[in-house]
C-alpha cells in the first residue's frame, strides 16, 4: 500500500530541546530517510514552537489535513517531536484507531499499527510528558536555590547586564548614572511620568525595541526594588547580591511620590509661577494659586497685575477670603524674612563652635552603630523564626510574604542609615554653614526683586507652614529659624551667652538614640 506522509520537523527553543537536531538537519535526515525507505512525502511542516502545551497551530493544520485524506501517515524524527503532552499523544492514537493515520516513521522509533505498537507509542509519549514535567520541576528547583543564594534568575533591569562569564549581575556603570540621576529627578515631586520619559530619551536609555519608554514602563522602573539591592521572584521580597546603585531613602521618596501623585496637573501658558505652592489658605487649607489679570482703561492704557487667591477646591466650605495683589504679598513675604537674618557677629560664633562641635560627634555614632547592629541581629532572628513558621505550615504563605518583606525593607533601612552615618558623620556641618549663610543674607534677599530667591528662602523658613487668611500671612517656622527667632527676641532680655547656643553643641540629632539631646538655640 503506498501511503501518502507528511513530513513534520519541530524545534522550540525550551531547554529539553537543547540536544535535539536543528530544524534544518531534521529536514534532511528524513529526506534521507524517505528516499531511502521509498516513502512518498507530499508536504512538509515545520514548526518552531514547544509541545509542552496542547495547541500548536501548525500541528493542529497537519491533523486537519489527515482527517480530510490528504495523507494517511506522519514522517518525524522522533515521537516527541509530534507531543510531549497527553492531549497531543492522545489525539494522534485515537486517529490510529480510526484508520486515519495508517503508518508514523520514525528514525530513530519503530511502529507498527498493531495494539503492541500502539502500547509503545504510548509510553513513548509518556515519557516525553515525564521528562518534561521532571525537567521543569528540576528547573524551578534550582532557580529556587539561585535566589536564596541572592541571585537573580532573570533578565537584568536597565542599569544592570548579565554577566554570562560569571552567571552574575553587574552594574553598567553608563546607564547606572542615569537610573540613578531618574529617580533623584522624580523625587523633587515636580515631575510627571511623561517627563521622565523625556528623561531617560534625552540621555539614551530607550525599550529594547528602540522606542520612547513607555509611561507604564516608567514606573514599573521607578517602582522597582531591584534598584536598591533587592528583588521580587514569585511575589516575595529577596536579599541580592547584586550592588545596588539606588539609596533606600531615595526610592521610598520615589515610591512616596508614585503613591500620592494623582492626575498630574497641567498648568496654563501664563499661569504665575513666583508664589504659587509656598503658602495655603488659612481659612479652608487649600493651596494659593495665582493668576494674570488685564484692566483695560477707556484712554486706551492696559495694566498687567497678578493676584493669588485661594483655588476654593474643599467642597465642603464655601471659601470667602479675597484675592491679593502680588506687590502687597511680596512686601508682607519680605518683612517676614526679615526677621529671621543672622548678625554678622553670631555667625562667626556659630561657625567656630560648629567646627568644636563635629569632634564631639564620633562617640555618638559608636552608640548608634552598636545599637543599629543589635537591631538588625534582632530582624535575621525575626526571619529565621518566620521562616521556620511558613516551614511548619504554622503561617500563610500570604502572611509570610507580606511580613517578611516589612523586616527585609526594615533591615535594608538600618544597613543603609548606619552606613551612612558611618561614613558621612559630619555632613550636617555642611549644611549647617549654608543655613548660617543664607541667614545672614536674608536682608539682601528680602530688598531684592527676585521674587523666585524670595519664594525658596520662605520655604526653607516655613516649609508649608505659610498661611494666607484675610491677606495677611502668617505662618510657623521650622528648626532651626524657629529657635534663631526665639533668640532675636530674647536680646537685651537674657545675657547674649545664652542666646547663642545651649550646653549641647550645635550638631543636630541625624539619628535615634535612647538618650535624646538638645540641639536647639535657647
Amino acid at each position: 500500500m503506498n501511503n501518502k506522509f507528511f513530513l513534520y520537523a519541530r524545534k522550540s527553543t525550551d531547554v529539553e530541546d537543547k540536544q535535539v537536531l536543528s530544524i534544518e538537519a531534521q529536514i534532511t535526515e528524513l529526506r534521507a530517510f524517505a528516499k531511502q525507505n521509498g516513502l512518498n512525502v507530499t508536504d512538509t511542516f515545520i514548526e518552531k514552537q514547544s509541545a509542552k502545551i496542547p495547541g500548536r497551530p501548525i500541528f493542529g493544520e497537519m491533523l486537519k489535513r489527515i482527517e480530510n485524506g490528504e495523507a494517511d501517515g506522519i514522517l518525524a524524527w522522533h515521537p516527541d517531536r509530534l507531543a510531549r503532552n497527553s492531549v497531543d499523544g492522545g489525539q494522534i492514537i485515537y486517529l490510529i484507531d480510526c484508520g486515519r493515520i495508517a503508518a508514523l516513521k520514525f528514525p530513530q522509533f519503530w511502529f507498527e499499527p498493531t495494539p503492541q505498537g500502539k502500547f509503545m507509542l504510548n509510553i513513548a509519549f509518556g515519557q516525553s510528558k515525564y521528562y518534561v514535567d521532571s525537567l521543569s520541576e528540576n528547573t524551578k528547583r534550582g532557580l529556587r536555590q539561585k535566589v536564596r543564594r541572592g541571585e537573580y534568575p532573570s533578565v537584568a533591569p536597565i542599569g544592570y547586564i548579565n554577566d554570562v562569564r560569571n552567571k552574575s549581575i553587574i552594574v553598567d556603570r553608563k546607564k547606572a548614572k542615569v537610573i540613578k540621576a531618574t529617580f533623584e529627578y522624580y523625587a523633587t515631586g515636580n515631575a510627571r511620568l511623561e517627563d521622565v520619559s523625556d528623561f531617560l530619551a534625552q540621555r539614551g536609555i530607550m525599550s529594547r525595541g528602540g522606542k520612547r519608554i513607555h509611561k507604564t514602563r516608567a514606573t514599573f522602573i521607578l517602582s522597582n526594588p531591584f534598584y536598591t539591592g533587592l528583588f521580587r521572584y514569585s511575589k516575595e521580597l529577596h536579599e541580592g547580591k547584586h550592588e545596588p546603585i539606588i539609596a533606600k531613602k531615595i526610592f521610598d521618596k520615589v515610591q512616596e511620590v508614585l503613591k500620592q501623585r494623582g492626575r498630574p496637573h497641567h498648568k496654563t501658558k501664563y499661569e504665575p509661577q513666583d508664589f504659587c505652592g509656598l503658602l495655603k489658605c488659612g481659612t479652608c487649607g487649600m493651596s494659593i494659586t495665582g493668576e494674570y489679570r488685564v484692566k483695560k482703561q477707556k484712554n486706551g492704557n492696559v495694566h498687567d497685575y497678578i493676584y493669588y487667591h485661594c483655588t476654593k477646591k474643599n467642597k465642603s466650605i464655601k471659601c470667602p477670603e479675597p484675592c491679593i495683589r502680588q506687590e502687597s504679598l511680596d512686601e508682607q513675604i519680605s518683612s517676614l524674612l526679615q526677621k529671621f537674618s543672622l548678625r554678622v557677629d553670631w555667625a562667626g560664633k556659630l561657625l567656630e563652635m560648629a567646627e568644636t562641635d563635629k569632634d564631639k560627634s564620633a562617640q555618638s555614632v559608636s552608640a548608634f552603630v552598636l545599637e543599629s547592629q543589635n537591631q538588625i541581629r534582632a530582624i535575621n532572628q525575626k526571619l529565621q523564626r518566620l521562616l521556620d513558621g511558613y516551614l511548619e505550615q504554622d503561617i500563610e504563605r500570604e502572611i509570610y510574604r507580606e511580613q517578611k518583606t516589612k523586616l527585609l525593607m526594615a533591615k535594608k533601612s538600618l544597613d543603609e542609615k548606619m552606613a551612612r552615618i558611618e561614613q558621612k558623620q559630619n555632613d550636617w556641618l555642611e549644611p549647617m554653614k549654608e543655613w548660617i549663610k543664607v541667614a545672614s543674607n536674608l536682608v539682601k534677599i528680602a530688598m531684592d526683586s527676585n521674587l523666585l530667591q524670595k519664594k525658596i528662602a520662605a520655604k526653607e523658613i516655613f516649609g508649608s507652614n505659610l498661611r494666607l487668611a484675610s491677606r495677611a500671612v502668617r505662618g510657623e517656622p521650622v528648626f532651626p529659624f524657629s529657635a534663631a527667632l526665639r533668640a532675636a527676641e530674647s536680646v537685651g532680655k537674657i545675657p547674649e551667652s545664652l542666646i547663642v547656643v545651649g550646653g549641647t553643641g550645635l550638631e543636630p540629632v541625624t539619628f535615634s538614640m535612647s538618650t535624646k539631646r538638645s540641639n536647639q538655640l535657647s
